[in-house]
């Protein structure tokens, strides 16, 4: 069973529309609930990339700040926000300030009259990364059966890539064939990392080129050679996984890309 199968139709409507635009979003469930709250336990609300909510119902205006805080959080670091949502009396019995994170959850101030506590969590969807393979040749061939097994969407080498909010790496693996075309292409893409598929001296000779070409030696810096983590790889398949676990190295890393395939800043 999916987790938009457990979602009312409304939410699961909005959650796909969401996902077809590429669209980071959040859903938001109420796990626990002390005294007189509007919401209760399972109360579920989809949360725009602006901390709207989209759909669903969470409970009144009180929560509504801290929920879209913790959202844009969840968001925009891609991971999960636990949120408790208390009155003054109970954030003092806890010995927390609102605004405070302890073990994992953030309290924060509920000035309801109905004077409950919501604890709420809160999930980023986030698009997956995108893998731009340059060549059709097997190692190219073997990353397009890999990338989606990890959690990688996969496209084919394309005349113009738009730009999309996501992660994008790009290896070409052109193999003899429309090398230095590919590279220029590639780097000129702006995509966040760019890898090579080749041995150092190869690449070497390629990279002078590129400056003759007119690239700067920064951009040609940024250029991964030999693409992957040096495993000893030799086969097209030991090649595609030494690449994608590179990918994966940098998408677990503080900084290039976060589980969920959004930019770290």
């Amino acid at each position: 069973m999916s987790f938009t199968e457990i979602l009312s139709t409304e939410l699961t409507t909005a959650a796909h529309d969401l996902r077809a635009k590429e669209e980071p979003f959040a859903f938001a469930t109420i796990v626990r609930t002390v005294g007189t709250t509007a919401a209760k336990p399972g109360a579920k609300a989809l949360i725009g990339s602006d901390g709207a909510i989209v759909q669903g119902f969470l409970g009144g205006g009180c929560i509504r700040g801290a929920v879209k805080r913790a959202a844009l959080k969840a968001i925009e670091s891609g991971r999960p926000q636990l949120i408790s949502v208390a009155p003054d009396e109970a954030l003092k019995d806890l010995g927390v300030a609102s605004g405070a994170v302890t073990a994992g959850v953030t309290y924060a101030r509920n000035g309801c009259p109905s004077r409950g506590t919501i604890d709420i969590f809160i999930e980023p969807i986030l698009p997956m990364p995108e893998l731009v393979l340059y060549g059709d040749l097997p190692i190219a061939d073997a990353l397009a059966r890999l990338a989606p097994q990890l959690h990688w969407s996969v496209s084919r080498e394309a005349d113009a890539l738009p730009i999309t909010p996501r992660f994008r790496a790009i290896v070409v693996a052109t193999q003899g064939q429309g090398d230095l075309d590919a590279l220029i292409a590639a780097v000129q893409s702006e995509a966040d990392h760019v890898a090579f598929v080749g041995s150092g001296k190869k690449f070497a000779v390629l990279a002078e080129k590129l400056k003759a070409a007119g690239l700067s030696e920064a951009r040609i810096a940024k250029i991964s050679s030999p693409a992957g983590l040096d495993i000893g790889a030799v086969t097209p398949e030991e090649i595609a996984l030494s690449v994608m676990a590179e990918l994966t190295q940098l998408r677990r890393a503080d900084k290039g890309i976060n589980q969920n395939g959004a930019r770290d800043e």
